[in-house]
């Protein structure tokens, strides 16, 4: 199982959120757990490195969805 920890370094480190310049409102707690459903769900799916997986992704939209098996 992943811990707290484990996630918030996957986010600082893979996602830069430290960098993230979303400071107003509830806009950095809404792209936090955007960030932790993307890392689950890559997670649930047996991804264990989600930097790859991202760049895997990120070129075509239709990969995630395909990889939770939306379309």
């Amino acid at each position: 199982m992943i811990n707290r920890e484990q996630i918030h370094w996957v986010r600082d480190v893979t996602c830069d959120e430290d960098r993230s310049q979303i400071r107003t409102g509830t806009g950095p707690e809404v792209m936090a757990a955007l960030r932790n459903a993307a890392i689950g769900a890559l997670r649930l799916t047996g991804v264990t490195n989600i930097a790859a997986a991202n760049r895997h992704h990120a070129p075509d939209s239709t990969r995630p969805l395909a990889l939770l098996g939306i379309t």
